[in-house]
């Protein structure tokens, strides 16, 4: 009886999505990460950075986090120095949430995007991204409504889920899983 060649089905990856966030943004864009990678075929479970135990099974790791007055959330910081080890056999890529996208301000992009990559360090992303966010005067206190005021930021949700979709699933390929 001859042989036949059964062709081989591509294994789908199992990536980690972890995220911090302060006020939602950036929740919504890890969970249109996910849904984006899921329809895809892929295994993607999100999880806030803070309610992360272990990162043992994933073959890719997604992470983002706010950009909050030119500084990183410390949580993220604190996430990477943790599971340096386990993050440094997978590949990672990041993404920053911040207005200056929402702006189209390129210093202040340029900023976040360094930010981002100092955060992550010493891990070397597969790839990295800025996103606009987006603002709720109503989920700011009075003296970040009144500085918000003051420095004219944009209100409103920036967040561009054409992008957003496009960038995740382009991540399969760019972290070759």
């Amino acid at each position: 009886m001859p042989c036949r060649t059964i062709p081989l089905q591509k294994t789908m990856a199992r990536i980690l999505v972890a995220y911090t966030t302060k006020k939602g943004s950036t929740a919504g864009i890890a969970e249109a990460v996910a849904s984006t990678l899921q329809a895809a075929g892929h295994t993607a479970d999100v999880f806030e950075i803070a309610k992360l135990v272990s990162l043992q099974g994933y073959d890719a790791v997604v992470i983002g986090g706010p950009l909050y007055m030119g500084r990183m959330d410390g949580s993220l910081v604190k996430f990477v120095q943790r599971h340096e080890q386990d993050l440094a056999r997978v590949p990672v890529a990041g993404f920053v949430v911040c207005l200056a996208a929402a702006a189209k301000d390129p210093e202040g992009m340029a900023w976040a995007t360094k930010a981002l990559h100092d955060a992550l360090a010493p891990l070397q992303p597969v790839v990295e991204t800025v996103f606009a966010g987006k603002l709720d005067p109503e989920k700011l206190s009075w003296f970040q409504r009144w500085i918000t005021k003051n420095v004219k930021s944009p209100v409103g949700d920036f967040r561009d889920w054409a992008a957003i979709t496009i960038w995740a699933r382009d991540l399969p390929g760019k972290m070759k899983v």
